[in-house]
C-alpha cells in the first residue's frame, strides 16, 4: 500500500490544509489564544517537511473505539480538532500542529476509524465507514476528552466529518474549516 501513496500529493494537501487552517485560526482566535499569541514573538512560517512526526501518541476509549491521537498545546487552551482525509493520516497535520499549539490552542489530531492505532473495542461491532458514523466517533472522542466545543478542521473525509458535526451538533462546533472533498 505504501508504494501506491502519492507523496507529492500528500505534501501538497498537508501544506494547503496547514496554510488555510493557520490563516483561518488567526482570524477566529479566542481571547486566550490571542493573549498567548500577543505574548509570543511572531510565529515562524510553516516550513513543510520540518516536522516529521508527533511526540508520543495517546489512546482513549471513546464510544465504540479506542482512539489513537496526537495532542499538543496547553490543556486549558481552546480546542482544535484536526481531521485527516482518505487515504492520509494524522501526519497530514504534523507541520501545522506546533504552530497552533504555540498560538495557545489545545490541538487534538485523531486517527479516524480504520487508521493508525485507533481500534474497535469489540470484535462484534459492525464495521461502518459512513461519514455520519465517523462524525459520531469524533463526538464520542470530544466527550471522552471532556471537550464541550471545538474548532473543527479537516480535508476530504475529515472535512465531511467536520461538516456533519457542524450540521448535526452545532452546539459542539465553535468554528469550521472544511477543505476539498465532497462537502455537505
Amino acid at each position: 500500500m505504501f508504494e501506491d501513496i502519492n507523496h507529492r500529493r500528500r505534501h501538497f494537501f498537508a501544506v494547503a490544509g496547514a496554510a488555510i487552517a493557520a490563516a483561518r485560526f488567526g482570524v477566529i482566535g479566542s481571547a486566550n489564544a490571542q493573549a498567548a499569541k500577543a505574548k509570543s514573538a511572531q510565529l515562524p512560517a510553516v516550513k513543510p517537511g520540518t516536522n516529521t512526526s508527533f511526540g508520543a501518541l495517546k489512546q482513549i476509549d471513546a464510544g465504540l473505539l479506542n482512539v489513537g491521537y496526537a495532542e499538543a498545546g496547553p490543556a486549558d487552551g481552546p480546542a482544535v480538532i484536526l481531521l485527516h482525509g482518505w487515504p492520509y493520516d494524522i501526519l497530514s497535520f504534523v507541520d501545522v500542529t506546533p504552530l497552533l499549539a504555540q498560538a495557545g490552542y489545545r490541538v487534538i489530531v485523531p486517527y479516524l476509524r480504520g487508521y493508525g492505532t485507533t481500534q474497535f473495542l469489540s470484535n462484534d461491532t459492525f464495521r461502518n465507514g459512513q461519514p455520519a458514523a465517523i462524525a459520531a466517533d469524533i463526538i464520542a472522542l470530544m466527550d471522552a476528552l471532556k471537550i464541550e466545543k471545538a474548532t473543527l478542521a479537516g480535508f476530504d473525509w475529515g472535512a465531511r466529518t467536520a461538516d456533519i458535526i457542524a450540521a448535526l451538533w452545532p452546539e459542539r462546533c465553535k468554528a469550521l474549516v472544511s477543505v476539498s472533498g465532497y462537502l455537505i
